[in-house]
């Protein structure tokens, strides 16, 4: 009985630690993430518009 006991709390253990892992790994996304605004401004770009005339 002991033995099952011992596992199950390593068992709870280590599913925090992943738990507090995939935490910590949302946190840092989240915090390097670019807004949507920076990615999808169009840059116009003068060459090309030079060779089009």
């Amino acid at each position: 009985m002991q033995v099952d006991e011992s596992a199950n709390r390593g068992e709870q253990f280590e599913a925090a630690e992943r738990e507090a892992a995939k935490q910590r790994l949302l946190a840092q996304a989240e915090a390097d993430r670019v807004p949507v605004d920076d990615t999808t401004r169009a840059v116009p770009d003068r060459r090309w518009r030079r060779d089009q005339r």
